[in-house]
């Protein structure tokens, strides 16, 4: 967790990834840090959550299968 939060303080496109974030997982401490984010989810075999729609993303299930349900 240490390390996210150095990458924080350094991370030149925080603000702007943070702006544009929709991710309402609000304990998720890789919130602004898209590289982090993606490299996460990847290695759960999962979509991150900026990926779905409003719904979708909503439901906290960042399974391939919910990702291919809400976009169809």
């Amino acid at each position: 967790m240490a390390d996210l939060e150095k990458m924080k303080q350094v991370c030149p496109n925080l603000q702007a990834n943070l702006s544009q974030c929709t991710c309402t997982y609000s304990s998720c401490n890789k919130m602004g840090l898209c590289c982090q984010c993606v490299a996460y989810h990847r290695q759960m075999r999962q979509i991150p959550g900026c990926f779905f729609t409003t719904e979708g993303e909503r439901t906290y299930d960042r399974s391939y299968a919910k990702f291919c349900s809400d976009c169809c």
